[in-house]
Order: C-alpha cells, then structure tokens, then sequence
C-alpha cells in the first residue's frame, strides 16, 4: 500500500494594504516609503509593487499615505484594531 503525504502551506499574516492594480501606476513610492521594505519594485514598469515580506508589516501605513494615485493603495484596519460602531439612524453595525 503506497502511502502519501500533503504539505500545505501556513496561513498568509495579515497585510494591511490593499493594492488597487487598476489604479496603481506602478510609480513605486510605497516601496521607497516603507520603513520596513515589504514591498519591493515590479520589474515590469506601470505594475504594482510586489509585496515581498507582508509578516514584516510595522502596520503604521507610510506606503499608504505616500501614494499619490486615490484608491491606489488603501489601509484596513488590523482585526484586533477594529473598532465596532452603531449607525444612529438604522441601527445597523459596522466596523471602521
């Protein structure tokens, strides 16, 4: 009897920073940004940054801040940041 045996890979870390690759022209100020260098620069000119090192997240958003293209690159919140609110009107929950 032939047995076998699956290897899968650990969960990915929480990464803050949505990359838009519609929007994002590729200018690669996030890379140089980043205090922590997770991201590193697309060899293909007009891609997005390729993020190389997403555990090593300082999560203080700098690359986000440092985008100059709107809705290129946005920050959500870490889960354990998250602040849960109730709108007054309908009562609905949501998270910011």
């Amino acid at each position: 009897m032939k047995k076998t045996a699956r290897v899968t890979p650990p969960a990915p870390a929480f990464f803050p920073v949505v990359i838009n690759p519609e929007v994002c022209n590729g200018c690669n100020r996030c890379v140089e940004a980043c205090q922590c260098d997770v991201f590193g620069p697309n060899p293909e000119p007009g891609k997005p940054p390729l993020v190389l090192f997403p555990a090593e997240c300082w999560q203080e958003g700098s690359c986000v801040d440092a985008c100059p293209r709107a809705g290129a690159m946005r920050w959500v919140r870490p889960p354990h940041q998250r602040v849960r609110c109730r709108r007054k009107s309908t009562g609905e929950d949501y998270f910011i």
